[in-house]
């Protein structure tokens, strides 16, 4: 895992989203990125890349809906994206990327693995739990 930090933009799969993000002018990428974790079978387990981007687009759904995180804020390229685009995720969105992060931190997720291996396991899952309350209504 290519990380140096543990929150949601720390790591290189968030890394290259973000860059492919500024080839879109839609959402069409973040329902893409969700969708893909919620099509990966219950009992299958959802890959750390994959959980990485995942994580990543809900950050960009919490700041499109006016609850961006400190590491959202420091994204520059993800900030000028959301005041250009001005993106409005609709209820269906944001229940799957709520979704989702329910997958990512449930039993069958590479990600969270890797994180249980770490010292930093409690601070990731207080990062993505908070991603989550901020997506939440």
């Amino acid at each position: 895992m290519g990380a140096w930090g543990f929150t949601t933009f720390d790591n290189d799969d968030a890394a290259d989203w973000l860059d492919e993000l500024g080839d879109h002018q839609s959402l069409a990428l973040v329902r893409e990125t969700i969708a893909a974790v919620l099509e990966v079978e219950a009992d299958e387990e959802v890959d750390a890349p994959l959980a990485s981007a995942a994580l990543a687009a809900s950050e960009l759904i919490a700041a499109a809906i006016g609850r961006p995180s400190g590491a959202a804020r420091k994204q520059e390229e993800l900030m000028i994206w959301i005041s250009k685009m001005r993106p409005s995720p609709d209820a269906a969105l944001i229940a799957d990327a709520l979704s989702a992060i329910d997958r990512i931190l449930g039993p069958h997720s590479e990600l969270r693995a890797l994180w249980e291996e770490s010292d930093d396991y409690a601070a990731w899952t207080d990062d993505v739990t908070q991603l989550r309350a901020r997506l939440a209504f």
